[in-house]
């Protein structure tokens, strides 16, 4: 379940609240009060804050962190995407529609888009690449694999 964005207007982050990001990076199931006792905040005025980074958009959700090898996707591809024209927008929304495709990126340089996906085997990361070049409006692709991920977490503080 997502939090929705507000429109209202952004308030600096300050110390406290990097506090609260960074405890609930690393646990966003603890109770509001253990937090609050381990922040040094009362439960009330740790809620109104975390409503506040909701509000803005700066906390916009709270997901698992799901291993995607135990789940038996042993393959990550990072693929690169040429597109014709002006229908990046177009061709990357159908790409991010795929399950297994977990996050597209326009970049700058000889390609347009970069793809993040985790695959089960060669054989279903072979069949998203055919899909792929059968798309209107994608010229080329280029694919590298990851051997080993030395850091593959959303943290960001």
């Amino acid at each position: 379940m997502g939090v929705k964005p507000q429109n209202s207007p952004l308030r600096k982050i300050d110390d406290n609240d990097l506090k609260i990001i960074r405890a609930l990076e690393d646990d966003s199931r603890v109770s509001l009060r253990k937090l609050a006792q381990k922040l040094g905040l009362t439960p009330n005025i740790l809620n109104n804050r975390i409503n506040s980074l909701e509000n803005q958009g700066v906390i916009r959700g709270y997901t698992p962190i799901i291993d995607a090898t135990k789940m038996g996707y042993i393959l990550t591809a990072i693929i690169m995407v040429q597109v014709e024209g002006n229908h990046m927008a177009e061709v990357e929304n159908e790409i991010a529609k795929e399950n297994n495709v977990l996050s597209v990126y326009d970049i700058t340089g000889d390609y347009d888009a970069i793809v993040f996906a985790k695959f089960r085997d060669n054989t279903s990361l072979n069949a998203f690449l055919k899909k792929l070049l059968t798309e209107r409006y994608i010229k080329r692709t280029t694919t590298l694999v990851a051997l080993n991920a030395v850091k593959e977490f959303s943290k960001i503080i």
